[in-house]
């Protein structure tokens, strides 16, 4: 039996030898894997990062090409977050571990160029000195020949302060009377908090959904403990205080021609369970059809939703009223009301929603996929969906013109589509059941016919009522945060608070800046100017003017 050699060395030095060469071949392979995986996973950024720009210039140029086309940005926007994340961890491992491998060439990750910081932020120089010798020979006869500026973006952390108002007193020595200037004037009487803190809170809860619990938490963090009762007692106050803002913007919605209606769900806390209750808005926006008037949106809260709601809201308005096809709008259409009449526009996003969800080629497949019951996908749902994209393209043309240019233009594009959908629409339903989804689709456009062509007689009629939507859209984004509503004022409030903020976004104001001027000039405003508080009447230069 022959002895087995073994293939290792005997000589020490010559195992250490090898041992050295195994060591520097597993670091030249750990270093060419962590180089690889660094490139895949710039890679997967890159791709992601393109396929999003590709998804938002399609949207921009062709419009929403699907009802999920937003949720879907989001979601690649979220994915592209990750990738980007771990796209950053590789090329650090990556560069730590081609360091210990000389044969390794360290991968590079192309980034894109990134944006000067924006010139408003203010600059803090940190000098570091040069040397006092040369490095290389020693020698002292040194001349300055520039300076290399890198920039850091830094915040500095929320920086609490309290204000101390003193009014001085005197005393008269001819009459012994005192004399002091007047306390000055507060948003809340008896105030504590300050306009810039109060807007933050509000917007906080309104407008980013952190409920005061969560506030208060971090302001203890801060050092700051305050009791969300103590904070609750300040909201209130202060949506009282705004509140002839409030009518005021109710009244500028009320005045418009053409309004878009809609409504959501919102929990209201009960004895032993929560109750449903409604958000309504009204949003009044001239600027698809170039009007004068500003943007705004105006919130109602109820209990339930009942149809007397909207027609208490909108009894002394007459116009078109875009909207879903909810029946309690009925009372408003009908003919003889007054003031005048509410005429209805249909909204071809709905129509077309309702075909799409039998067109959805897309959904079907990813359904298959993960195992799960695809719906069927039927050739007249997708023909609709065709016709009715045809209309919307039209649309997006005349976006922004005139009244009179849109409807010339819909008079000679639209119509002839129009006529060809009525017919088309007519001959499909005749050849199904009436209890078929597809049938349901077809009668709601068909019954409605009238309402579904309106904008062939008004240029000033919208094609959908995503405006409306739009507005609502804060409210099922906060609904997971704050849960519910904890009382019918407290919904009363938040639609207050909610008409404020979505109006100032409509108007490309920032919200708690316009919040915080408002408030601190608000309580001493003659009620003769109010309207100069507005959102689409302010701008951020009252408040530096108030501050200077």
């Amino acid at each position: 039996m022959e002895a087995v050699v073994s293939p290792l060395p005997d000589d020490i030095v010559a195992l250490k030898a090898l041992l050295a060469a195994t060591i520097q071949r597993a670091d030249e392979a750990e270093a060419r894997l962590a180089t690889a995986a660094a490139r895949e996973s710039a890679t997967q950024a890159m791709i992601a990062h393109l396929k999003l720009q590709i998804a938002k210039l399609r949207r921009e140029q062709y419009g929403p090409s699907a009802e999920r086309s937003r949720r879907l940005l989001e979601q690649m926007e979220l994915q592209l977050e990750d990738l980007e994340a771990d796209a950053g961890a590789d090329d650090l491992i990556a560069e730590v571990t081609a360091a210990t491998a000389t044969s390794v060439a360290s991968f590079e990750r192309k980034r894109p160029v990134r944006q000067p910081f924006p010139a408003h932020l203010p600059r803090e120089r940190v000098v570091i000195a040069a040397p006092c010798a040369c490095l290389a020979c020693g020698g002292t006869r040194l001349s300055k020949l520039g300076e290399d500026v890198t920039e850091t973006l830094e915040v500095i952390p929320r920086a609490w302060k309290v204000i101390q108002t003193v009014r001085e007193k005197v005393a008269c020595r001819d009459c012994e009377k005192i004399s002091q200037p007047p306390a000055p004037f507060h948003v809340v009487p008896r105030g504590w908090a300050g306009p810039s803190f109060l807007a933050m809170v509000l917007f906080e809860k309104y407008g980013q959904h952190q409920p005061l619990n969560r506030q208060a938490e971090r302001f203890a963090r801060e050092g700051v403990p305050l009791s969300v009762s103590t904070l609750a007692d300040q909201v209130g106050a202060a949506a009282v205080a705004l509140t002839p803002l409030y009518r005021r913007i109710e009244a500028h919605v009320l005045a418009a021609e053409r309004l878009h209606g809609d409504d959501t769900t919102v929990p209201v806390m009960a004895k032993i369970k929560t109750d449903v209750g409604r958000l309504w808005v009204y949003v009044r926006d001239d600027r698809p059809f170039a009007g004068a008037g500003p943007p705004a949106a105006l919130f109602h809260y109820s209990r339930d939703r009942r149809g007397e709601h909207p027609q208490a809201h909108l009894a002394t308005w007459s116009g078109i009223l875009q909207a879903d096809a909810y029946g309690g709008y009925g009372a408003l259409y009908r003919e003889g009301r007054l003031p005048g009449p509410v005429r209805e526009a249909g909204c071809f996003a709905h129509a077309r929603r309702k075909f799409f969800e039998l067109a959805d080629v897309a959904g079907a497949a990813r359904k298959k996929s993960r195992g799960e019951h695809a719906g069927m996908i039927y050739p007249i749902a997708l023909e609709a969906v065709r016709r009715l994209d045809t209309l919307f393209d039209i649309e997006r043309e005349i976006n922004g013109k005139p009244p009179a240019d849109r409807l010339a233009a819909r008079q000679q594009l639209s119509a002839p589509v129009m006529n060809e959908l009525h017919a088309w629409l007519t001959a499909q339903h005749a050849t199904l059941s009436r209890n078929h989804d597809l049938a349901k689709a077809i009668n709601y456009m068909l019954r409605r016919w009238g309402a579904f062509t309106r904008f062939l007689d008004d240029g000033r009629v919208c094609l959908s009522n995503n405006a409306a939507e739009r507005a609502l859209r804060c409210i099922p984004l906060g609904r997971k945060a704050w849960l519910f509503c904890g009382s019918d004022r407290g919904g009363q409030r938040a639609a207050i608070l909610y008409t404020l903020i979505q109006t100032a976004r409509l108007s490309n104001a920032d919200p708690q800046a316009w919040l915080a001027d408002v408030l601190a000039r608000i309580a001493d405003h003659p009620a003769a100017r109010l309207d100069e508080l507005l959102p689409w009447n302010w701008s951020p230069s009252n408040q530096v003017a108030k501050a200077a």
